[in-house]
């Protein structure tokens, strides 16, 4: 990484100083400000983060302008059409593509950390039936960390490795627990011989009365899905977990924490947005009229699933989703399904429609991953779930990343205080 230097000047003092720009592989370069405050008694003003680099990274890169999403330098095309999802989570942590013997012994390290403890399904008992179950995902998976004392040495690379496998493995089974408690339904224990994907179906979908059989293209689509949502840089949630890791907590809080982030709606609830907008719209002949809504500034309606915080111009992951959603509705009888319809309506509309067109608000990843959730039979209050399942990959990645960097630092942002200035208790009796 190349660096060159950048000359900054206090138009009040006329004090000139230097900075570093720092220059990645790829992206914009980044202007190292760790000195500002120190040389101007200035810090950086910056709402959101929008135009700040909160750490370097190799896992994740994306060009917004481009539509250009890589995983350790490949595109997610490659790996959507060629890879699967657990050999993707090996990427992510380890930064290459394993050989035929490493995905070997990591398949075979997840699926027999599949189960997860006993006392850890009784939890499940203190939840309400209707409880949501990402609250129920969140405080199982905090609560891990009372069972595994002996392995939690977070500066210790085989305790980090461990711990991967550990929540790459057992977030599927304690997922489908909290979807068996709302439905109440006895917990169905993994089974080794399936894959990733079929196994989690297989915890979802079957009862002990009568024999389930997983649907290879339905294991196929989550599959894709999980692959799509498996890591992108350093959103809400991923930056979360960096922040929560970043003060040497154990690193299933860190991934609690990271799960109740993606609970919000402009986070991980955007694809159940999608489907409640769908059923709003209702017919095909709504569309121009909740269009019109959609432009109105003074009303309330908004086209959820179009544009992305990031990316410019198109989502690269849209693509890929639209045709498996094809592909997952025609296996299962459900061409006609009347959202889909719905849904390939706005999308041909909306991007004809000037307004639209001229705010690049295409289509994003979250307008069709709904309706493949709602296809295969999960209800919506799962779908966040799916979305912590997948991208659970992408926080162990950054959380090890981080961890093992030598230069860490506990993350401590700053503010621009606008409240009171210096004032004086005033006694109860002179209020």
């Amino acid at each position: 990484m190349s660096e060159k230097k950048f000359e900054l000047t206090d138009l009040s003092t006329g004090k000139k100083s230097v900075a570093e720009v720092k220059n990645g592989t790829l992206g914009p370069s980044v202007l190292s400000v760790a000195n500002l405050n120190k040389e101007h008694g200035l810090f950086t003003f910056d709402p959101g983060f929008m135009a700040t680099a909160s750490c370097e990274s190799k896992i994740t890169f994306i060009d917004g302008d481009e539509g250009v999403l890589l995983h350790r330098g490949i595109p997610i095309e490659q790996l959507a059409e060629k890879s699967n999802f657990l050999e993707v989570a090996y990427l992510l942590i380890n930064g290459e593509l394993p050989t035929n013997d490493q995905i070997g012994e990591f398949t075979h390290a997840i699926q027999y950390h599949t189960m997860i403890n006993e006392s850890l399904l009784r939890f499940f008992n203190g939840f309400q039936y209707n409880a949501h179950p990402m609250a129920m995902l969140s405080g199982v998976v905090a609560s891990m960390a009372a069972f595994y004392h002996d392995s939690m040495d977070i500066h210790n690379p085989r305790h980090r490795e461990i711990f991967a496998h550990r929540i790459i493995a057992k977030i599927p089974t304690i997922a489908a627990a909290a979807y068996k408690h709302a439905l109440g339904q006895p917990f169905v224990y993994p089974r080794n011989d399936l894959d990733y994907c079929s196994n989690l179906l297989h915890m979802f979908f079957a009862v002990p009365c009568e024999q389930y059989n997983v649907d290879p293209v339905t294991a196929q689509a989550l599959d894709l899905l999980f692959i799509l949502h498996a890591d992108h840089e350093q959103n809400a949630s991923t930056s979360t977990v960096r922040l929560a890791g970043s003060t040497g907590a154990n690193p299933y809080a860190a991934i609690s924490a990271g799960i109740s982030a993606l609970w919000g709606p402009a986070h991980g609830g955007a694809n159940e947005a999608v489907l409640a907008m769908l059923e709003q719209i209702g017919t095909v002949e709504n569309v121009p009229k909740f269009l019109a809504k959609a432009k109105d500034k003074n009303d309330n309606f908004r086209l959820m699933g179009f544009g992305h915080r990031v990316y410019k111009n198109f989502d690269p992951r849209a693509t890929i989703i639209r045709a498996m959603c094809h592909k997952v509705l025609a296996k299962l009888g459900k061409s006609d399904n009347p959202l889909f319809e719905l849904a390939l309506k706005l999308e041909e509309i909306a991007l004809k429609d000037e307004y639209f067109v001229e705010r690049k608000l295409y289509p994003n990843v979250d307008f069709y991953s709904g309706i493949i959730y709602s296809a295969i039979g999960i209800p919506q209050s799962m779908f966040t779930v799916m979305f912590a399942i997948a991208r659970t990959v992408g926080w162990v990645a950054h959380w090890q990343e981080m961890i093992a960097d030598p230069a860490m630092k506990i993350s401590r942002p700053r503010q621009l205080y606008t409240g009171s200035p210096r004032r004086d208790y005033v006694e109860m009796s002179k209020r």
